[in-house]
């Protein structure tokens, strides 16, 4: 015992704290990060993922400051904590990088993605996926004699319901934007 009385690693704010505090579960996180718009950005964010392991579920990029040359690029990722705050970390030291946000933990944030469906059907089938699409809100972008491109915009979960309901009834093709998000109210 040290001149305190107090056994080491005895509570969580000594300074040697030999009890583990990792978490092991994985959990999902939607990262917004604000960078220069310059040829090799997406590259060195794409870079950082790849060569550390790191995984990535959906990825969106575009210009937001055509003047300020600013673009916006919105991760989807999964990882332990640990895992997350340091891929946000990672994030911030590269150079051309201004912001890291992590919607997820920041508060309430509204995510959407768009896909386009092209579903093959005649007779029942056709009609089934009709009145699929009504109730799911997607719209009838292209029709043939013989199959229907439908537009869905929605949470990714909308999304996969969405083809899930389409597979048994002739899912020929899928495209997806990748989710778009931003944070609620008026806080960045």
């Amino acid at each position: 015992m040290s001149a305190l009385q107090i056994k080491k690693g005895s509570t969580k704010h000594s300074a040697y704290n030999l009890r583990p505090n990792f978490s092991d579960v994985e959990e999902r996180h939607t990262l917004a990060v604000i960078v220069d718009n310059e040829a090799g950005v997406l590259a060195r964010v794409i870079g950082l993922f790849s060569g550390r392991g790191y995984n990535i579920e959906s990825l969106t990029v575009a210009e937001i400051d055509h003047a300020g040359h600013l673009s916006r690029i919105t991760i989807v990722t999964t990882g332990t904590p640990q895992v997350i705050e340091q891929i946000k970390a990672q994030l911030g030291r590269i150079v051309p990088v201004h912001d890291v946000h992590d919607l997820t933990v920041e508060g309430a944030a509204v995510e959407r993605e768009l896909a386009l469906f092209k579903v093959e059907g005649t007779g029942d089938k056709r009609v089934e996926a009709l009145r699929l699409a009504d109730i799911f809100r997607a719209n009838v972008v292209d029709s043939t004699l013989s199959s229907f491109v439908f537009e869905i915009t929605g949470a990714p979960e909308k999304i996969d319901a969405f083809a899930e309901l389409m597979r048994p009834l002739g899912l020929l093709e899928v495209a997806r934007t990748g989710v778009a998000a931003l944070s609620r109210g008026g806080a960045v």
